[in-house]
This record gives C-alpha cells, sequence and structure tokens, in this order.
C-alpha cells in the first residue's frame, strides 16, 4: 500500500514538472522577455486594445498612391466654363494694355505714331480719362495766368452799364490761401476751363473743333456765375454781353540766377459774347433767363 501511494505520488510530481523537449519554455521570437525592466511590444489586436485604454485617436488610415487631390480655382470649372474665363480674362487684358498704350501716346511727346494716330488716341481719351500732365515735358510752366471777365448789362430803361475787370483767379486765390481743405472747384474749375479754352483755339481765338464750341459755352458759364455774386440784377436788368481776358506774367527767377525774364504781363482779350438763356443753367431764377429773352428781343415781354 504504502509502496503504490509512492508511485501514485510519483506520477503525479512528475505531471506537475516543467516540460520538456517540445513542450519546453518558448526560447525563440515568442519567448519571454529576459533581463530587468524589459517588455514586449503589443502587436495586432493587443495595439488596438492598447490604443483604445489610453485614449489616443487611432491613426488614420494612409490613402492609396493613386488618389487625385481635389481640384479648386478656374480648374474645378467645366470645360466650358474655363473656356468662357480664359475669353472673359483675354479680353480684360488686351483691354487694359490698348488702355495704358493710349494714354502713353497722349502724354508723351509728340512722335511718328501720335501723329499719325491722334485722332484716334483723342477719340479714346476724351472725355472720360483726359490727362492734365505731360511725360518728359521739356518746358514746365513758369507763368502765372489770372483770368479776368467784365459784363455788359441792360438796364430795365433799355440802357448799357458796363461793369469793371474782376479777377476770378485772385478771388480763388484768395479762398486758397490759410485754407486746410481747399474745394477741388476753387483749385482747378477755372483754371482747368481756362486750359481747355487754349488748346482748342488758336491765336485769334477761332475754335479749331466741336471742342472749341464747347470750352467758350463752359466758359460763359462759369463766368456768368461768378458775376452774379459780384454784380446782383435789379429787377429788369440782364446780363446782355461778357467779355473775358486773361494776363499772362512770367515768374522771376531767384536772386541767384543770371536768368533775364520780361516781367511785362501779356494779356490775350477774347471778343464780346453775347449772352443766351441756355447760358445761365445755374442761375436759380427763372426772371433771369426772362430778362434775358426780353432784352433779345427789344424789350418785348
Amino acid at each position: 500500500m504504502d509502496r503504490h501511494d509512492k508511485d501514485v505520488g510519483g506520477e503525479s510530481a512528475g505531471s506537475d514538472a516543467a516540460p520538456t523537449g517540445s513542450d519546453a519554455v518558448p526560447t525563440g521570437p515568442d519567448a519571454a522577455p529576459t533581463g530587468s525592466g524589459a517588455t514586449s511590444a503589443p502587436t495586432g489586436s493587443a495595439a488596438a486594445s492598447a490604443s483604445a485604454d489610453s485614449g489616443a485617436a487611432p491613426a488614420p488610415a494612409p490613402t492609396g498612391s493613386g488618389a487625385a487631390p481635389a481640384r479648386t480655382g478656374i480648374a474645378a470649372l467645366s470645360r466650358r466654363s474655363q473656356v468662357v474665363a480664359a475669353l472673359v480674362l483675354a479680353v480684360v487684358v488686351a483691354t487694359v494694355c490698348v488702355h495704358v498704350g493710349m494714354v502713353f501716346l497722349h502724354v508723351a511727346p509728340s512722335n511718328t505714331v501720335s501723329k499719325e494716330h491722334g485722332r484716334t488716341v483723342d477719340d479714346w481719351i476724351y472725355p472720360e480719362f483726359e490727362q492734365n500732365w505731360k511725360l518728359f515735358a521739356p518746358n514746365p510752366l513758369q507763368q502765372n495766368v489770372a483770368v479776368q471777365v467784365r459784363a455788359q448789362i441792360r438796364t430795365a430803361d433799355g440802357a448799357d452799364r458796363t461793369t469793371r475787370w474782376y479777377d476770378l483767379s485772385a478771388q480763388d486765390g484768395a479762398a486758397i490761401d490759410h485754407n486746410l481743405l481747399p474745394s477741388h472747384t476753387q483749385q482747378n474749375e477755372l483754371r482747368r476751363g481756362w486750359d481747355f479754352f487754349v488748346s482748342t483755339h488758336d491765336a485769334q481765338n477761332r475754335p479749331t473743333g466741336l471742342r472749341g464750341e464747347l470750352s467758350e459755352r463752359y466758359i460763359r458759364r462759369m463766368v456768368l456765375l461768378r458775376l452774379h455774386r459780384h454784380e446782383p440784377l435789379a429787377r429788369g436788368e440782364a446780363f446782355d454781353q461778357v467779355q473775358v481776358r486773361s494776363r499772362t506774367t512770367a515768374v522771376q527767377p531767384p536772386e541767384w540766377s543770371d536768368e533775364k525774364i520780361n516781367g511785362k504781363p501779356v494779356l490775350r482779350v477774347l471778343p464780346w459774347w453775347s449772352v443766351t438763356p441756355g447760358d445761365l443753367p445755374l442761375a436759380g431764377a427763372d426772371r433771369a433767363r426772362r430778362d434775358v429773352a426780353v432784352a433779345q428781343n427789344g424789350g418785348v415781354r
């Protein structure tokens, strides 16, 4: 009995012993790591579980090498829309190039191209794109030009009286002096209007084209608007004629210069212009228009 128990006990002890041979502890890649603190990296589902437990977002799945990037801009349009956009862009670029070329020919000194195509350049520039400067100006302005006006007034009894000369340029200059924000009208209206007249008339004050007649009407309306401030009309009076002149004086050179300048003023006197009701668009009084019409009809109302 004791021997049998020993045998049985021996078999139990043998079955609990460490396996040997193929059942022995693995020593390959699956072997438990050895050494202090050594751990094995999780792989497969174990790595996914570890990521889920740690709360970290899983890495995005890589895209295939053949995936095309999203199209943006004109490339995202259809073929027909791309053609239309290209045509519009080409028209805009061509228009800008033509405009820049026209402006250059307008402000550049006289040359063969501007002489041959001057009418085409002027038709493009005027009136919307008019330029008041010159490129490579050989003779900068060295003069003071004063525009003056006087009027002939028809009185109620049929007599005529002539006003004194009013210096409109001096009035604009006085309004600009010590004014931090002078108006565009004070600075440019009279000056640009007179430059417009001079550039469209010859030395005998005869218009050289349709723009010459337009400049005359512009000057008449402007000076009449100014005269109303200095010569208020009584009842029955009307402006019959106006006369404009310019007084040009040369700017004196500095003291250290040896240049000799003739300081004598040069006058350019225009003929008397008859006043019509159409010359008083801004007078704001129907009576002024009616009085002008009466004066032209010989006093018959």
